[in-house]
């Protein structure tokens, strides 16, 4: 996890423009480096490094003897750099797992190189012997990444927005900061001036499609059919891949661990791989709550099942309320559910980097929206539809809980892995008829728990918990998150300012007080930019008014069973 930031055609000294490098410095504890473009004086690199592997020799930009043309920043991990030397014959220079892009490249072109890449990752590539530049970004937008260009062919591109905002240009770059699309890449002419110009944008991989890289897998051939045992039992041969190829690192690892099914799978199956390498520290575990939240109960029992060194973090209202700001301006959005979320993500992440040496820390993101995790998928009107539903949110994740997992854990210097979003993982589950994938006996993510029923791996009771959302999980049965903040809020924002929200806020018109709050404090560092957000999270298929799970029918806490 880094963060990544260059300037190509830039009108304005670059002395200046390099101090809105430095608005992303919390992805990159450990160096900075600031890098003009040899006959390019008005082009530059800077890179804010977390170093995870090869410390001596990964800085950035990369490049290598070989391609003296070639410069590369990157922000990612790629899984598969060992097998693609291997299945090439790439000879490389150092042990940075992103050296292998540039190899790629000058093999076969950007296509290829995007589509062979087992990983998360962003990235700017400039081929100054063929005056192109190249942007790409990983299918589900694990790792961020956003561009500007004006109309004239001065082009920015940065990990987070708040590296591009205040750059400084003869046009005004107010309305054209804009997420890169996930599963893209780029081509840009370069011109002798410095400037750009788009050539074409291109969309390399999507979620349902088997990636190309799967040919240099170290899993081979999955029995094909689906039969309940193959397809649970390919579920688990992917998924226990999945956690495995992301032990690449050279820190410490630890895992978010929330008591719900999908980080307690994560952490479990994590923990016996640990031990099969033979990786001599324990594990850590970190959850987070109010003193008796759901969520902390769940993660003790989990962590003692698996027997990892447990920590926990407790959440006082007072804390979680004074760090809404600091969470939004780290964010980026105003979505509701993903700032109430966030608050608790962000404050478990602060814990870790201060107490703890862990730094590379799992999560389980993802599972939600592909195994149909969500409440409302129990109104789905069909297998089909709520197939569909799936692949949607799959699509969106970079704008919400992708963005969250991110943006919380890189505010810390903290670098985030998340298995169920694997790609050979997803385009295999998502390959299964529709049918086998709803909620069955009035339980969401049947298919999932029903694959490692039988495995030992966690609790019964964990194994076929409902579903909590995190925001609500961390906070009493009795009271939800999102009503603590609700109660704080309502004393804050004034019933006449949420009558003329709409007219303040014509686009995304806050509906309710913690909405018009959450505006307010978002339009305050990121002003006239509400379109980064196309829409409000919301569940489908039920008259909701509010995203928590708590708000609908199907819910039910534990108390209550």
């Amino acid at each position: 996890m880094c963060g990544i930031w260059a300037l190509f055609g830039s009108d304005e000294c670059l002395s200046v423009q390099c101090l809105s490098a430095m608005k992303i410095a919390h992805r990159g504890p450990d160096a900075f480096r600031f890098e003009n473009v040899n006959g390019f004086t008005n082009c530059c690199f800077g890179f804010h490094r977390l170093a995870v592997v090869d410390q001596l020799y990964g800085m950035q930009p990369i490049r290598l003897k070989k391609f003296p043309y070639l410069w590369l920043c990157y922000n990612g991990e790629i899984y598969n750099f060992k097998q693609l030397q291997k299945q090439f014959g790439f000879d490389f220079q150092t042990l940075v797992d992103g050296e292998v892009i540039l190899h790629l490249y000058n093999r076969g072109g950007i296509e290829q190189t995007a589509s062979m890449l087992d990983g998360v990752f962003a990235f700017i590539l400039l081929d100054t012997a063929n005056r192109k530049v190249f942007l790409a970004r990983d299918t589900y937008g694990v790792r961020p990444l956003f561009k500007v260009l004006t109309d004239d062919g001065f082009l920015g591109v940065c990990s987070e927005a708040k590296g591009l905002i205040n750059l400084k240009h003869s046009t005004s770059l107010s309305s054209k900061v804009e997420p890169f699309l996930p599963g893209h890449y780029e081509v840009l002419d370069l011109k002798p001036s410095g400037k750009v110009a788009s050539v074409e944008l291109v969309k390399f991989h999507s979620c349902k499609d088997e990636p190309l890289h799967v040919a240099c897998d170290t899993v081979e051939a999955l029995p094909s059919g689906f039969d309940l045992e193959t397809v649970k039992s390919n579920i688990r041969i992917l998924f226990e891949n999945a956690v495995r190829k992301r032990l690449m690192a050279h820190r410490r690892i630890g895992c978010l661990l929330s008591g719900g099914l999908d980080s307690s799978l994560v952490a479990a199956v994590l923990l016996k791989l640990m031990k099969e390498i033979n990786i001599k520290y324990p594990l850590q575990t970190f959850a987070i709550g109010m003193e008796n939240s759901p969520d902390l109960l769940a993660a003790r029992k989990v962590a003692a099942h698996i027997g990892s060194e447990h920590h926990e973090v407790i959440l006082n209202t007072e804390e979680g309320i004074q760090a809404i700001e600091e969470v939004i301006f780290s964010l980026e959005t105003y979505d509701i559910t993903t700032i109430r979320a966030s608050i608790g993500m962000y404050l478990v992440s602060r814990y870790i980097r201060k107490k703890t040496d862990s730094v590379v820390i799992f999560s389980g993101e993802g599972s939600d929206e592909l195994t149909q995790g969500y409440i409302y998928f129990h109104k789905a009107p069909s297998p089909e539809e709520a197939a569909e539903e799936s692949e949607r949110l799959l699509k969106e994740l970079y704008l919400f809980d992708v963005l969250r997992a991110d943006r919380t854990t890189a505010a810390h210097g903290l670098e985030l892995r998340v298995p169920f979003l694997d790609h050979r993982f997803t385009s295999y589950y998502l390959s299964l008829p529709a049918e086998l994938r709803i909620p069955k006996n009035g339980i969401e993510k049947y298919l999932l728990r029903l694959s490692f029923e039988d495995s030992n791996l966690l609790p019964k009771e964990i194994l076929w918990r409902p579903k909590e959302a995190f925001s609500d999980g961390i906070a009493s049965v009795k009271k939800s998150w999102f009503s603590i903040l609700q109660d704080y809020i309502d004393q804050q924002v004034d019933d006449l300012l949420l009558e003329k929200a709409a007219e303040k806020y014509p686009f995304n018109p806050p509906k309710t007080k913690e909405s018009y709050y959450y505006r307010q404090i978002f339009e305050k560092h990121y002003s006239g930019r509400s379109s980064w957000l196309p829409h409000y999270w919301m569940p489908r298929w039920v008259k909701a008014t509010d995203p928590s799970a708590r708000t609908l029918k199907h819910y039910k806490s534990a108390t209550q069973e």
